[in-house]
């Protein structure tokens, strides 16, 4: 009886032994899991990233100072056969010249094409037709003022326009852009969300963005119902008199987006886009904001609930590894917030650096009145740098019920404090600008 005993007790020793190396297994997995997740998050690399700065030899932050060659050839009206334009050559856009008839508008690499300004020189790439503009690092092609250099201005030009087949969620699916175009031409909008409209790549756009009037103004480059076979890379709008990008419906992926002293806002979307955006930079300037609330991001899903058919897309904005930033010194108070978003839009914003606005987002009123809400905006991973205040809305009632839902410790918000001179590699505007995170600084890149 006693060894029976003994037996018994043995085995259930054993039992409890294997019991507790498969619990401590169990934890020592699950504490590397979690350190393995901290580790991800804390390497992750915020703001624009790349090797070396993308930003240089292509990009031009003092357009003002740059001497252009006259214009020898003349571009107006429209072009309805396959067209391409040489470097050889420097040409003046005159009116509104529509690319039609699914032709394909082909430019050089560093080939340079003024707006003219009398005429508001506008290029509409119409549905179904294409510009290929794919330039170099080392020789962008240049839309730009037709002024001489102490004359230029932002709105000194229409802009660039292109009208694609990609879906839209206005009522019917097809609709027209507000530009006074011509009215066979200016429509946009339909099933094909692999609809490819060209290729811009090393495109610089400047002065651009003419104000027809209070209601209706051109942007440096407006993208209505764009498919995601067009290749959009490394375009730099800088001066325009409205907004820099702005999206109307479609499908489409961006990266390496600069846009510079826009008068209102840097990137806006509107009609159900659907836009994977990374890579991409804002610098605003206090003296270039206008009073109509100018933003880096605004984001919405309708202009008119009544315009739009709300059993298809709305807005849905995913932005990676984005830098926001604001060049405002002594705290004038001219830029406010980074980003608005309006109700019943999809908006993702990560691994991302926001420096200097007051505050941080605004939300429409109405947004903060429930999770389901807050649950289709998210910010992950990101560092907001001088910024007063966080994520706040219109409707001052709701900001501890935001605060509360975005507080959660998985969002990985990083509040600080430091000198755009300290967080990027270098900040000033006047030399040759990298704002890449400053790899020495430790608090930045999240170690």
């Amino acid at each position: 009886m006693i060894n029976i005993r003994l037996l018994i007790l043995d085995s259930l020793k054993t039992k409890l032994e294997i019991n507790i190396i498969v619990m401590k297994t169990k934890i020592r997995i699950a504490i590397i899991t979690l350190l393995s997740t901290l580790c991800i998050q804390a390497q992750q690399p915020k703001g624009i990233i790349g090797n070396t700065n993308w930003m240089s030899n292509w990009t031009n932050f003092k357009p003002a100072n740059t001497e252009y060659n006259e214009a020898t050839n003349i571009i107006a009206g429209t072009i309805d056969k396959d067209t391409k334009l040489t470097k050889r050559n420097t040409y003046q856009l005159v009116g509104v010249v529509y690319v039609t008839k699914n032709a394909v508008l082909t430019i050089e690499p560093g080939t340079v094409i003024r707006g003219d300004d009398k005429t508001c020189g506008t290029l509409v790439i119409t549905n179904g037709a294409k510009i290929i503009a794919e330039g170099l690092e080392t020789d962008p092609i240049v839309f730009t003022s037709n002024k001489e250099i102490a004359e230029r201005k932002p709105g000194d030009w229409g802009g660039i326009i292109i009208l694609g087949k990609a879906p839209i969620n206005t009522i019917g699916g097809v609709h027209i852009l507000p530009f006074d175009l011509e009215p066979m031409l200016n429509h946009y909008g339909g099933q094909d969300a692999e609809d490819n409209s060209g290729i811009l790549k090393y495109v610089r756009i400047e002065y651009s963005g003419r104000k027809l009037s209070a209601a209706k103004e051109l942007n440096g480059l407006s993208l209505a119902g764009v498919g995601k076979k067009t290749v959009l890379s490394n375009i730099q709008v800088s001066y325009s008199n409205d907004d820099s990008f702005e999206c109307y419906g479609g499908d489409l992926n961006m990266t390496n987006l600069v846009s510079y002293r826009t008068t209102d806002d840097d990137f806006d979307f509107t009609q159900g886009a659907q836009i994977n955006i990374s890579n991409s930079i804002a610098i605003r300037h206090p003296f270039s904001s206008d009073i109509s609330g100018s933003r880096c991001f605004e984001v919405d899903s309708y202009d008119k609930i009544g315009n739009t058919d709300m059993s298809k897309k709305l807005t849905k904005i995913n932005a990676n590894n984005i830098t926001l930033v604001n060049l405002e010194e002594n705290n004038q108070g001219l830029v406010r917030e980074s980003v608005y978003v309006r109700e019943n839009t999809f908006f993702n914003l990560t691994n991302s650096v926001i420096s200097g606005f007051s505050p941080f987002i605004l939300l429409e009123g109405n947004i903060g009145n429930g999770d389901v809400n807050l649950a289709k905006i998210a910010f992950k991973n990101l560092i907001i740098n001088n910024c007063n205040g966080g994520i706040t809305s219109e409707a001052g009632g709701a900001n501890q019920a935001i605060q509360q839902f975005y507080n959660d410790p998985d969002f990985q918000i990083n509040f600080t404090k430091i000198k755009n001179s300290e967080l990027f590699t270098t900040s000033n505007i006047k030399g040759n600008p990298d704002f890449r995170i400053n790899q020495n600084n430790t608090i930045a890149i999240g170690n």
